[in-house]
């Protein structure tokens, strides 16, 4: 809204209009916006939680500390969304296709998980909504995402090629095509031209080819939204874990969509140059600014939880932004975190399972899972699991920090992939 203001202040040439047009200065905005209104409606929504005895519900794992959260406010994700979207439309290009397909993922996302966390508090128990309700609803805006890139014409390309100089005292020039395509391409590591096009699978199809390869380029959609919004979903298990990691996961991929949307940087890491996708800069300094402003709450001793509400949102945010910025197939590493808690619950049941047929016994891998909750259990022998390091339980706001420093290394890690050929 204010940036159609200014835009209409700039044609009478208003002083200081011209601001609002910088990527830069409303990013900015957007991010101290974001926190100020997470900090400021934060009290008063964990008042009126209070109020309404909107309390999580706590089972006894044995976990030091644990039962004192029990009655903790619970679906303070709605402070999160607040705070994403109220920046951004006060200062984000509404007209840009990138900003509504994210601003869909955020209200989409988030009543799923306010819906878990509702049908969780008014049955006063764990279980919330079915969970194949939920992959409906993940698959659903899949197939929004992915048929919306396969049709608008505003969400196009400039494919980029190396041109090997024949002096040995020049460097290789990196060049774009003059004209913006549709295209399947992504962005992959360790790989010289940096590019991979879904359709080189489905080359088989002949003049089909194409046509297939945006069918697996909506199923690896799906896919990727699904796995990472549970990811994070199982992540928020301690207080300012998935909070934090996710506002470092966040930063990593503002600078990416900053820079796949300048031509000049894109051609100096030559990776695909992506027209109008700047503009997802501004929507992800509000996301960042709103998981900082709820961190200021969420932090060890965490006074609200964020609930499905938030961590269901936010994973799939992150899903939802790395796809439009054709970065899909870096969040096996960026997001590391997310996909080993998801692979920790899967093993662990897995290996019960298998256990329980062979011996007549569940066995366990880990003392506990998600990963995070093993680290809080002594490898005493009284549980029997595979793995009983660390032998003494390691204090919550430790592990959390850990897990920070691991995401930092793993956001870092990711840009080095890019150079690494």
């Amino acid at each position: 809204m204010l940036y159609y203001l200014f835009e209409y202040l700039q044609q009478l040439d208003f002083p200081g209009a011209r601001l609002m047009s910088y990527i830069t200065f409303r990013s900015g905005a957007a991010l101290v916006l974001s926190i100020f209104i997470a900090i400021f409606i934060g009290r008063r929504i964990i008042d009126r939680l209070q109020k309404m005895q909107v309390g999580e519900i706590i089972r006894d794992l044995g976990l030091e500390g644990q039962m004192k959260k029990t009655g903790t406010p619970t679906m303070g994700g709605v402070i999160i969304i607040i705070s994403i979207l109220i920046p951004c439309l006060l200062v984000g290009d509404l007209s840009n296709v990138y900003m509504i397909l994210m601003l869909v993922a955020t209200v989409w996302l988030g009543a799923i998980g306010f819906l878990d966390d509702y049908k969780k508090i008014a049955k006063h128990n764990k279980e919330g909504l079915k969970g194949k309700f939920k992959i409906v609803g993940q698959v659903g805006l899949g197939l929004i995402v992915g048929l919306t890139m396969m049709l608008s014409p505003d969400i196009v390309i400039r494919e980029n090629h190396e041109v090997e100089s024949v002096k040995p005292d020049q460097v290789t020039e990196v060049v774009y095509e003059t004209d913006d395509i549709k295209s399947t391409q992504t962005t992959i590591p360790f790989v010289k031209d940096n590019n991979f096009d879904y359709a080189y699978l489905t080359e088989w199809m002949g003049d089909h080819a194409q046509t297939g390869g945006w069918i697996l380029f909506i199923l690896v959609t799906i896919f990727v939204i699904t796995a990472t919004s549970n990811g994070a979903n199982l992540t928020d298990g301690l207080d300012g874990l998935c909070t934090g990691t996710s506002a470092i996961i966040g930063v990593a991929l503002a600078i990416m969509a900053y820079l796949g949307g300048n031509v000049i940087y894109s051609s100096y890491l030559n990776i695909m140059y992506i027209p109008q996708s700047s503009e997802l800069v501004v929507y992800m300094a509000a996301f960042i600014g709103a998981l900082i402003g709820f961190l200021w709450y969420n932090a060890y001793p965490a006074q609200v939880f964020m609930g499905d509400t938030g961590s269901l949102t936010i994973g799939g945010i992150i899903a939802v932004f790395a796809i439009l910025i054709h970065k899909e197939l870096l969040i096996p590493i960026l997001c590391a975190i997310y996909f080993v808690e998801d692979l920790s619950v899967m093993l662990q049941v897995a290996y019960f399972k298998f256990t329980k047929k062979k011996y007549g016994e569940g066995r366990r891998v880990f003392k506990m899972t998600p990963l995070h909750h093993h680290y809080q259990k002594p490898g005493d022998g009284t549980i029997q699991a595979l793995i009983q390091r660390p032998y003494r339980a390691i204090p919550e706001s430790k592990i959390v920090t850990r897990f920070w420093i691991i995401g930092i290394f793993l956001a870092v890690t990711t840009f080095v992939t890019l150079k690494i050929r």
